[in-house]
């Protein structure tokens, strides 16, 4: 069993981004609810605890609390935001809202180097998100750094291994957070970074065969990154018990069929079934204009067909996903945990129960960078594995508004010709996504000397690492200039071209 780190989550948005920022540095990661037994902690061996940060107030009646018992373990502990909010007050320091927030970049101070800050400058930029703060440490603690609105923004009790962040040291945003998050790793904790990829490919093959037996998984395959690294993970583990269905909803992009198929047969051998149900999901969607109506009515409706196709075949136990971290804690509901809801979508959550099937979704714990290093450990080419992501419910959200069949066939053109460009002038694996998008208005234009008044294509490109945050990608004017008349004078019904310059956040990378 490799070095494990836990993380318990409370809440936070980042807690996954923490899980990933130690698997970079080679160690193993687990993510336990924040009110785990001890038990369950005990049977995992871990040589060290991370607290995560939350949207919570340790004031809070209902404010989440780990079992007191995780600081009678011996074994090191970090607290981040409300992890060290949490950690002071439990251990008998004093926590108090603070007169002024801080929200956003910040300075940390660093008047004691300490473990966490060896080897750092004594100044550095980090990202901090709370409202409250520690007022007086407990019993044993020393204060390592202070910001402008936190005296206590770094602590340490050296004896017992225990340790306090009051800012994210785990988004890109903080400087040589990565470094502190490994000084706590190795210095702290003892690890010696010797977990990989190749470790979590055999391991997630062990919990497959462990949690499927001799039952058979049906799995919806779409052709991108997820759900193929998905099939191509459970075959591996399973084979034959694994049937993929790809379900053609009428809102796919050119070609896209027979590009998956192709895919299928030469690189993931096993069962394909493939649906053509079009007619269905856009009959379902007429005159449906609200976002999250349509994601609904896209997601239950691929839920009845994949119901459908299992009845036609026999006894199948298991609905397999390649749902996502980023898909996760955006979808889950106000009040939940970890976070308010952003979106639905329709591949996350719990399935109706007349449909009798349990879930199976091997890479809820990853990013799209490791899915990706995971696809490349089982062989999948890089074609597969750079396409940029796709959205479940297709082009049902790129098309802003109601459905037709004439919108969808006019952004189908404008989409590949995008494509097709950002191929030809190599600067699509540049990018973490690109598509585009058909505007519910229309405009005056003049070709020839014709007056026209049709409709408008935005273009999105973004950079990213991870989707959780995103920037705009600022492509070459004579690119987007191209793109622009290609778009005008080959896609009929188009007749002006925009371009999206906003990053994430404060908007999302699709525009529904």
């Amino acid at each position: 069993m490799p070095q494990t780190i836990i993380v318990l989550d409370f809440g936070s948005q980042y807690t996954q981004v923490i899980a990933r920022r130690i698997r970079e540095a080679n160690v193993f990661s687990s993510v336990l609810p924040y009110n785990s037994k001890l038990s369950e902690i005990r049977k995992q061996n871990p040589v060290g605890i991370i607290l995560s940060g939350g949207p919570a107030s340790v004031f809070a009646k209902s404010s989440p609390k780990p079992n007191p018992g995780i600081f009678k373990l011996g074994i090191p502990i970090l607290g981040i935001c409300y992890g060290l909010q949490l950690m002071g007050k439990m251990l008998g320091g004093e926590v108090k809202s603070s007169d002024r927030r801080e929200y956003g970049r910040g300075t940390l101070n660093i008047t004691r180097k300490g473990t966490l800050f060896n080897g750092l400058p004594s100044k550095l930029a980090v990202w901090n998100s709370h409202g409250d703060s520690l007022a007086k440490m407990p019993t044993g603690f020393r204060v390592l750094a202070k910001t402008e609105n936190s005296s206590f923004a770094a602590i340490e009790d050296e004896k017992r291994n225990f340790f306090g962040l009051q800012f994210h040291p785990e988004v890109e945003h903080s400087e040589k957070g990565v470094i502190v998050l490994k000084n706590f790793l190795t210095r702290v904790c003892g690890c010696k970074g010797d977990w990989d990829m190749g470790d979590f490919l055999n391991s997630s093959i062990q919990k497959i065969r462990e949690v499927v037996g001799k039952e058979r998984v049906i799995l919806g395959l779409s052709g991108g990154v997820d759900s193929s690294v998905a099939a191509a993970l459970i075959h591996q583990a399973i084979g034959e018990q694994l049937t993929c269905i790809f379900v053609d909803n009428g809102l796919l992009r050119l070609n896209e069929r027979d590009q998956v198929k192709t895919l299928f047969e030469n690189h993931i051998p096993g069962k394909l079934l493939i649906s053509k149900t079009g007619s269905l999901f856009l009959k379902r969607l007429k005159g449906v204009k609200d976002p999250e109506k349509k994601r609904k009515i896209i997601g239950k409706t691929f839920i009845e067909v994949f119901d459908l196709e299992v009845s036609k075949l026999g006894k199948i136990d298991f609905l397999a996903q390649g749902t996502l971290y980023p898909d996760v804690i955006e979808s889950v509901p106000v009040g939940g945990n970890p976070a308010a809801l952003i979106k639905s979508h329709h591949n996350v959550g719990g399935l109706p129960k007349r449909m009798k099937l349990r879930l199976l979704e091997p890479l809820r714990e990853l990013f799209k960078d490791e899915v990706r290093n995971l696809g490349r450990k089982m062989g999948l080419p890089e074609s597969v594995l750079l396409r940029h992501p796709f959205p479940g419910p297709g082009l049902g959200v790129r098309v802003v508004g109601d459905l037709s069949h004439t919108k969808l066939k006019i952004l189908r053109e404008a989409d590949h010709i995008f494509i097709d460009e950002l191929f030809k002038h190599k600067l699509y694996h540049r990018l973490w996504q690109a598509f585009c998008v058909f505007l519910p208005v229309r405009s005056v234009g003049v070709m020839g000397d014709e007056r026209t008044y049709e409709n408008v294509i935005c273009l999105r490109a973004v950079t990213s690492s991870d989707a959780m945050t995103a920037d705009w990608a600022q492509l070459p004017d004579k690119f987007l200039r191209n793109v622009s008349n290609r778009i005008i004078n080959e896609v009929k019904g188009a007749n002006r071209v925009v371009y999206d310059i906003s990053s994430k956040p404060p908007g999302t990378i699709e525009w529904e």
